[in-house]
């Protein structure tokens, strides 16, 4: 199922963005740009959440090593 997104733009923006339309597929190109951010957060996410989870674990070094 899918959901609409709108967002705003500068007049002119919009202006340019009609200008290649004919080149451009804009919703394809924003839902792309979406799934990809929300894809490296969510990996930053899960990056913070193994480090947390590492400096939990109680590590002995033996003498020497540190």
């Amino acid at each position: 199922m899918s959901s609409v997104v709108s967002f705003k733009v500068r007049r002119e923006i919009k202006e340019k963005m009609e200008r290649f339309r004919d080149r451009i597929n804009w919703a394809e190109e924003l839902r792309r740009f979406v799934e990809e951010r929300i894809r490296e957060l969510e990996a930053k996410e899960n990056i913070r959440h193994v480090i947390k989870e590492l400096e939990k674990i109680l590590i002995s070094v033996p003498k020497g090593f540190q």
